[in-house]
């Protein structure tokens, strides 16, 4: 820190040395901090878990590794839906009312394009006071990187810490409909997407791909003049998820309406997940999904980390920019240049 910086604030002198006895705190007070229910050291974790840099990767990885025996039975619930349709409201009544049930609940905020817009997912707390404002609850935006491994690979990471932490109910939300819902789709138990009044354009519109991973489908926004819109555009789906081939775990998705904003059918929304939980542990399905999810979680870790190695190498950073200029000059194509970087990755160049 400056002297300018502390001359300006002298409160903040001596602020350096506290921000490096943060940083120097072992693998073993956060784990502790974790398991005793502390937010904060739960935070702190989940903030070395997004970080990049080396050092914080290695120790984030021993504070996951160490957390994995010690996590609570959880259900894990994906919320999608498009832009305007009520997430955020919708969330804090459903999670009010699984409080009740007096389950904790963990929200976390899934957005790809956060590295840009950087506060589409930062307003969550604010649009969610009475829930962030509960001891039952905890609410974590997390920014996901530039690709969807990112999305895929911290917030798995951020799933355990929360279920170490004592959380038994996960809501993991995207932002709009895009392509990060395959990669939500793919770590948690039930996918729920919200939808708007409307169908017509609106049915068109939802893509297909997103519509069948869906387990429940819900119309938001059904009181006052958007009730009889709702309740076509309830009827217009439940014709079209017929349409769909059976689920393999036995499970016929439903199409319910509700009220985020009066809490008319949220209770009937929480009986879906309840069914839908106790249905896919009977049959064996909820496990099996899980181990399924394991394994994928450990292929993406794998690809996610050779990437990262690659990209680090210093003969691929040294060779990179002249390949690129080749590139775009035309006088190689870019499965050559790949190609090239891969020989200087593995020193065959």
């Amino acid at each position: 820190m400056s002297d300018s910086t502390s001359q300006l604030n002298p409160r903040l002198r001596g602020m350096s040395g506290f921000i490096q006895r943060r940083r120097e705190l072992p693998v073993t007070a956060y784990v502790e901090g974790i398991l005793s229910g502390d937010r904060v050291m739960l935070s702190r974790a989940i903030t070395l878990i997004e970080s990049t840099l080396p050092a914080h990767r290695e120790k984030a990885i021993q504070i996951i590794d160490a957390c994995m025996p010690h996590r609570v039975s959880s259900f894990r619930v994906g919320i999608t839906g498009p832009p305007g349709v009520g997430k955020s409201t919708f969330i804090e009544v459903l999670g009010q009312l699984a409080g009740s049930h007096g389950r904790r609940l963990a929200v976390l905020a899934v957005d790809p394009s956060s590295m840009v817009s950087q506060g589409s997912i930062l307003g969550d707390k604010t649009r969610m006071e009475r829930l962030s404002a509960a001891d039952y609850a905890y609410i974590r935006p997390s920014p996901a990187g530039s690709t969807l491994g990112g999305v895929a690979g911290m917030t798995r990471e951020t799933i355990i810490l929360c279920e170490a932490a004592g959380y038994d109910l996960l809501f993991v939300e995207t932002v709009g409909v895009g392509q990060s819902e395959l990669a939500v789709h793919n770590m948690v138990d039930f996918f729920l997407l919200l939808l708007l009044p409307g169908a017509g354009d609106e049915l068109q519109g939802i893509k297909r791909g997103i519509v069948e991973m869906a387990d429940l489908l819900v119309v938001n926004k059904a009181d006052g003049d958007g009730a009889a819109a709702a309740m076509r555009a309830c009827v217009a789906y439940r014709n079209a998820i017929h349409l769909f081939p059976a689920r393999e775990n036995g499970w016929e998705t439903a199409v319910n309406t509700c009220s985020a904003a009066t809490g008319a059918g949220i209770p009937e929304i929480w009986h879906q997940l309840m069914a839908f939980q106790e249905h896919t542990l009977a049959n064996g399905s909820f496990a099996d999904r899980r181990r399924m999810q394991v394994l994928s979680w450990l292929e993406d870790s794998v690809q996610s980390s050779l990437r990262m190695h690659f990209n680090r190498h210093p003969m691929v950073k040294a060779l990179r920019p002249e390949l690129e200029a080749l590139i775009l000059s035309g006088k190689i194509s870019p499965v050559l240049a790949a190609e090239r970087l891969l020989k200087a990755y593995r020193g065959e160049a």
